[in-house]
């Protein structure tokens, strides 16, 4: 058999498991509880593994192994602002919003949560919160169809748009059938894959080079400033900017719902050291691979045209085409564990946010499962449209919409955790502040607007929030419900 057979044979084995997930999980789905948060009853290995695989997406594989390879260890600086962020979000957003979620109202999504813990009557901060998880996941899920195409061009020389209709059907089918339960279950396969891909790439490379020793010889005698944290182009915003990654863990809607899902506020412990330990050997192991990219393949300038397929031409140069199949299946994992987790954040946001919202009467639970479904096909087929003709890189698209989640929900999040004078008028005024700083920022070039913009955006929300809660007053109910969280939490 040709290597192409050998490794669509992997993709094949690959695509049902994922749907046999979706298939089993679909029995279990009774109400829309049940549908977008799995009835609150994962474990921490299931939440700690679906919350790193929904936040990596393509980035981990192909963005920032790319980013590694054109301009050296100098790009190591957004790994570390997100280790350091996804870290203290376990620590800091993970325990008390998983209790605050069920004291306020028993909350299932980030915007319901935000409404109810500060007793919005008027319901601004849904709407609000709605319209901006609409806008930037459309980008966000956009990037993942966009890493989806390319990888299939990239690896079987199909038509990029047939690899994105490919990604985007597969994924679209066990996420309408299986909900939050075959998202985090499939997170949990993919995760596995993704880690275990981007450990023997590096570790197989480096044996193929001659030893460490061999392969930092060849990437110094390519670039001499390749190991330079800190070369003579880089700035202080420059540092500063891949730093600042770190903030948008506290208000990604599609990774902090996994808290909410633990089956008790203690689990998030083993559930930190899990998340992270799993985190560092990805990082870790993208960062790797670039290495050995450069050492293989910048020795001729014309073999590589595309930077973030390094990893795809790795695993195809360096193993079986049946295990460099598995391997090029972790890149899809990759992909299509953010785009799942991400379609179904944006389902419930127009379902439990918006369309209940306009509603205001009773819908029984089924159907409104059935709504969910139906959006996330919708959501789904916008998302494919934009990514038709891409623009941008992954990373830019990612950027992109990370900086707006961060800026708009992150202070919000932990505000509404932390500081029981904010209101419900504050944090709506902060996230429009956050997002709108995004979105005009990041048109801006030349000086200080080349720091990324989710600095500045998150600064402005907080002081917005802070600003105008103090001009007014919480509602009476806020303070009783604030101490029974923190005192469930501890």
């Amino acid at each position: 058999m040709s290597d192409v057979t050998f490794q669509a044979i992997a993709m094949v084995v690959y695509f049902a498991a994922m749907v046999a997930i979706g298939w089993w999980a679909y029995g279990r789905n009774e109400s829309l509880d049940d549908y977008m948060l799995a009835g609150r009853g994962l474990g921490p290995f299931v939440t700690a593994l679906s919350a790193g695989a929904s936040d990596m997406s393509g980035w981990l594989l192909m963005g920032l192994p790319g980013a590694l390879y054109v301009s050296g260890l100098v790009e190591g600086w957004i790994a570390v602002g997100l280790t350091v962020g996804a870290l203290l979000n376990w620590m800091l957003v993970a325990p008390r919003l998983r209790t605050y979620t069920e004291v306020a109202a028993n909350s299932i999504t980030i915007p319901s949560f935000l409404d109810n813990r500060l007793h919005d009557s008027r319901h601004l901060l849904r709407w609000a919160s709605g319209v901006i998880i609409l806008v930037f996941f459309t980008f966000y899920v956009s990037s993942g169809m966009v890493s989806g195409g390319t990888f299939f061009e990239s690896s079987f020389g199909l038509d990029y748009r047939l690899g994105l209709v490919l990604v985007a059907a597969i994924t679209v089918l066990y996420t309408l059938v299986g909900g939050f339960l075959a998202v985090s279950y499939t997170d949990l396969v993919q995760g596995l894959m993704m880690v275990a891909a981007l450990v023997a790439v590096p570790v197989t490379g480096v044996i193929h080079l001659g030893g460490l020793g061999a392969t930092v010889d060849a990437v110094t005698a390519v670039d001499p400033a390749y190991w330079e944290v800190v070369g003579p182009t880089t700035s202080a915003i420059g540092i500063l900017s891949s730093l600042a990654w770190g903030l948008g863990y506290f208000g990604q809607p599609h990774i902090i719902v996994r808290f909410m899902a633990l089956r008790s506020p203690k689990e998030a412990v083993s559930g930190a050291a899990i998340g992270i330990s799993w985190m560092l050997f990805a990082v870790l192991g993208a960062a790797a691979t670039a290495v050995v990219g450069v050492a293989v393949y910048q020795q001729d300038k014309g073999r590589l045209d595309n930077p973030e397929t390094v990893f795809i031409e790795l695993g195809k140069m360096l193993f079986h085409p049946l295990v460099a199949g598995l391997m090029l299946a972790a890149i899809l994992a990759a992909i299509m564990s953010t785009v799942a987790s991400q379609l179904l954040v944006t389902s419930s946001a127009l379902i439990e946010d918006l369309y209940q919202q306009v509603l205001k009467t009773e819908v029984p639970q089924r159907r409104l499962v059935t709504y969910s479904r139906l959006s996330v096909l919708g959501i789904a087929l916008v998302a494919a449209a934009m990514a038709w003709s891409p623009s941008d890189t992954i990373l830019k698209l990612v950027a992109f919409a990370w900086a707006g989640f961060g800026a708009s929900f992150g202070p919000t999040v932990i505000l509404s955790l932390y500081w029981r004078r904010l209101t419900a008028t504050g944090a709506v005024a902060g996230m429009v502040a956050g997002a709108v700083v995004v979105m005009l920022w990041g048109n801006l070039d030349g000086g200080v607007f080349d720091l990324y913009e989710i600095l500045p955006g998150f600064l402005a929300n907080l002081t917005v929030a802070v600003g105008v809660s103090l001009l007014g007053r919480p509602h009476e109910d806020v303070a009783a419900e604030f101490d029974a969280a923190v005192a469930a939490t501890r």
